[in-house]
């Protein structure tokens, strides 16, 4: 059996448990990044919004990695940036090799294209997305970045209306016109770059459920209170405690 298929039938497994049911449209993109990029759903390169596929700047990091990337430069565009109104516009150049003339990707943020979670970090976005646009360019990476969208877009499956609406938990619909959980830990998953696939098993056990689309919305709600607080003080701790969630890889037979 080919790796690249064991990996996309562990990606398709673990976004299903994510997002619920995928359309066929949606798992053949995914098939196709997994199978192009060799990106991995665990690992947190991949997120789900509104329908679509979204590649992360881990997952950008881990194609340069893999292709040997020389070098990435990033410097403050000052001639756009407006440090008094907190808007910020970096250039990032992507050096594939070491006679690589680069390529570039310019990233801006301000407070009308990020979310007000987080607030204070402009200057760090900026650079993300700039860092993303130009890892896109160099490697052929056609699907937008999760960290260049404006805000936390709504996270839910491409099943029917039904399927959206349903959920013994409320885990998935907004409340008291608060955003979603699933949102706001989507969003923390993409913002300090943690996996996935740990948090999920993490959110789990702390929930004292199977799985966290089974948990009690008050138990969510604090476990994504708490995460972010963790992630806020003691991101490297938690990193540490993350680890401990995950799972050997399975042995396949020849």
């Amino acid at each position: 059996m080919k790796a690249p298929l064991i990996k996309y039938r562990s990606n398709k497994k673990l976004a299903k448990s994510m997002w619920g049911e995928l359309s066929s449209t949606a798992l053949r993109n995914l098939k196709d990044l997994t199978d192009i990029h060799g990106l991995s759903v665990a690992a947190g390169d991949f997120q789900f919004l509104e329908g679509r596929w979204y590649v992360t700047h881990a997952g950008l990091l881990r194609i340069a990695q893999r292709n040997h990337c020389f070098g990435i430069r990033t410097a403050v565009d000052k001639a756009l940036s407006d440090p008094a109104s907190n808007r910020w516009v970096f250039k990032a150049t992507v050096y594939k090799s070491r006679h690589s003339r680069g390529f570039v990707g310019y990233g801006d943020a301000d407070p009308t294209n990020t979310s007000t979670l987080v607030h204070g970090a402009k200057l760090r976005i900026a650079e993300t997305r700039a860092v993303n646009r130009a890892l896109r360019k160099a490697y052929g990476v056609g699907t937008v970045s999760a960290e260049e969208l404006g805000s936390a877009p709504r996270s839910y499956s491409s099943g029917s209306s039904a399927q959206r609406k349903a959920s013994t938990n409320g885990n998935n619909d907004h409340h008291n016109g608060q955003p979603r959980l699933r949102d706001r830990l989507c969003l923390l998953i993409r913002e300090h770059h943690l996996d996935a696939g740990l948090v999920l098993a993490y959110g789990a056990d702390q929930c004292g459920t199977a799985n966290m689309r089974d948990a009690r919305r008050d138990k969510v709600e604090k476990f994504i209170n708490d995460l972010a607080g963790r992630a806020a003080k003691d991101r490297d701790g938690l990193i540490c405690e993350l680890n401990a969630y995950r799972k050997q890889p399975e042995v396949v037979n020849p």
